[in-house]
């Protein structure tokens, strides 16, 4: 109510209107306070002088002090006032009210004095001696231009104040009748006039929630809201029209962002999104629609696009990356663009999904790579075998047989290293299909260490298992999860010496179970630890002994199939512990 337009501009008329009215009636109540005060004043005066001139001949005469104040008591009772008689010296010889020999010396009233000095004496104080506040009139007697005493009236000055309060009253009821009118009034005439603009914001809130048929036009107006109206019509209808506009060219464009192939990111100076396509969603698995306003991190989780973006919003060149996200190993060709002076402060951030043409030219480099080095040893070994026997090893039979037993190694270690490839390179292109089913943790651990434990006893290990019944089942493949265990149990047999320890357990966590094979061997450097599962990769103390190096990349790409993760923690010479969690259905 206190943001109405109608009291905005009503307020200021009745404020002044109750100033005016409010001075106004001050003034009148002041005039008229000192109006009946003179009045009774007057009055008083007049009266006090008819009694002086009344009194005067008795006081010149030897008339009795008994007649005095029985003259008093006359004249009280016809002017209905207090009548006191006192000579010059203060003698109070007559008193209507009081017995006169009760009355104390007079001489030293204000009035008295006054009247002594030959003046119309007044004073209003409070009497002692009838216990009120009382106006007193004192006038000389006078006999032969000669003062001879002091006639003086009083009355209570409450009669005075009573008849101020009731025209005081009077008075304001008249000002309050007045300024409730004027409010009412001031009220209804900025009611009627500002009508016309309380259906204008009508209008214009139909207009903001997109109603255009609810628009109603001013009949009959032809003022200046007329002219509003008119112009807020024709506004209306130009909204109206440019809004069609507009949806119809963001149905275009959104039909071309959900149906391209690459994701688009529209972000503003601030780092947060403002635009998201289907493709960028997908990308970074962004959940819920309410993604718009957020920053890029907490929409993209990457830092590295971050990056790139504050260094194309600060420099206004184009920035290109390349950058790998998420468990599927999507690789991502990323351009930023600023888009000024088109959108001010705004850049644009285009991510071509590269991640076939990527793998493949992975797989080509890893390919060539890391079998040249693993044919390396083996071809050469090879080699210098053949040479050896060309040489004259041949007529040696227990040599040659040696030599043959060698050759017949490596190339059991050729064939191993062929398999495994082949088999990574069936799980990578997505050509071994999992069969999932539903299975207990148990059964899963139970298949492999049993497989596992004979190799256990002879490496002079122990195998323990550790499995409580009461875990939930798991949707997997148990033949490829056996073959995940084979892997880390194999591994941790080959690097633990004998009389070491071997546990294999499963437990939960929140919505996985979580398997771990630990170990009490050599451990893993800390340097070697984050590339365990790169394809290939064999720490220090592994290059020395068998084995391909694709054993943990293969049980990787199969965890990640499932839908799990595998990881690693391991201390020098203290063991070494593999975890690998599947999701609980």
């Amino acid at each position: 109510m206190k943001r109405s337009v109608i009291w905005r501009v009503a307020v200021p008329y009745i404020i002044l209107a109750i100033i005016a009215v409010g001075g106004l009636g001050l003034f009148f109540t002041i005039y008229t306070q000192d109006l009946v005060t003179t009045n009774g004043q007057q009055s008083l005066l007049s009266e006090a002088r008819l009694l002086s001139s009344q009194i005067a001949p008795y006081l010149g005469s030897d008339a009795t002090p008994d007649q005095i104040d029985s003259l008093a008591d006359n004249a009280s009772a016809l002017i209905d006032a207090r009548v006191t008689i006192i000579l010059i010296d203060g003698t109070v010889v007559g008193e209507s009210d009081h017995t006169v020999t009760e009355m104390e010396n007079h001489l030293d009233r204000p009035e008295v004095q006054q009247a002594l000095n030959g003046e119309e004496g007044t004073a209003t104080r409070f009497s002692r001696t009838i216990g009120m506040t009382m106006l007193y009139i004192a006038e000389p007697i006078e006999s032969n231009d000669q003062i001879i005493g002091v006639a003086r009236l009083s009355v209570p000055y409450s009669t005075i104040q009573a008849n101020i309060d009731t025209i005081r009253n009077f008075i304001l009821g008249i000002i309050a009748i007045t300024i409730f009118l004027v409010i009412l009034l001031a009220y209804l005439i900025t009611r009627v006039t500002l009508q016309p603009l309380r259906q204008l914001t009508v209008n214009a809130h139909r207009i903001s929630q997109g109603d255009f048929s609810g628009v109603e036009t001013l009949q009959g107006r032809q003022d200046e809201f007329g002219a509003l109206n008119h112009a807020f019509q024709k506004m209306a209808g130009q909204i109206k029209s440019q809004i069609q506009q507009f949806q119809a060219e963001q149905g275009k464009l959104t039909a071309v962002l959900s149906t391209m192939t690459d994701g688009i990111i529209i972000a503003d100076a601030d780092g947060n999104v403002q635009l998201l396509n289907q493709a960028a969603i997908e990308m970074f698995d962004t959940g819920g629609d309410d993604y718009l306003g957020r920053s890029l991190i907490e929409v993209t989780r990457q830092y590295q696009l971050v990056d790139l973006w504050q260094k194309a919003h600060t420099s206004h060149d184009s920035q290109t990356i390349t950058l790998e996200i998420g468990t599927d190993r999507i690789f991502l060709q990323v351009i930023a663009t600023t888009l000024d002076p088109a959108i001010p402060g705004a850049t644009l951030i285009i991510m071509q999904d590269l991640t076939r043409l990527r793998k493949l030219e992975t797989v080509r480099q890893d390919f060539v790579s890391n079998v040249s080095h693993e044919l390396r040893t083996p071809l050469a070994s090879l080699k210098a075998l053949v040479e050896t026997l060309q040489e004259g090893a041949l007529t040696d039979p227990p040599a040659a047989r040696r030599f043959l037993t060698h050759m017949d190694t490596e190339i059991d270690n050729l064939t191993q290293m062929v398999q495994e490839l082949l088999e990574l390179s069936r799980i990578e292109s997505g050509k071994v299909p999992l069969v999932k089913k539903m299975v207990h943790p148990c059964t899963l651990i139970k298949s492999a260490v049993d497989r596992m434990n004979m190799q256990a006893k002879r490496a002079g290990l122990t195998l323990i298992t550790e499995c409580p019944n009461e875990l939930p089942e798991v949707r997997a493949d148990a033949e490829r999860i056996e073959q995940v265990f084979m892997n880390l149990i194999h591994n941790a047999i080959k690097f633990t010496p004998p009389g070491g320890k071997i546990t294999v357990t499963a437990k939960t966590k929140e919505k996985e179970v979580i398997f771990q094979v630990t170990d009490t061997g050599v451990g893993i450097a800390p340097d070697d630890l984050s590339r365990i599962f790169e394809r290939f990769f064999k720490a220090d103390r592994a290059r020395s002994g068998k084995g391909t190096g694709l054993g943990l990349s293969i049980s990787r790409h199969l965890i990640e199939a499932h839908g799990g993760r595998i990881w690693a923690e391991s201390q020098e010479l203290r063991g070494s512990t593999f975890y690998f969690s599947l999701p609980m259905m």
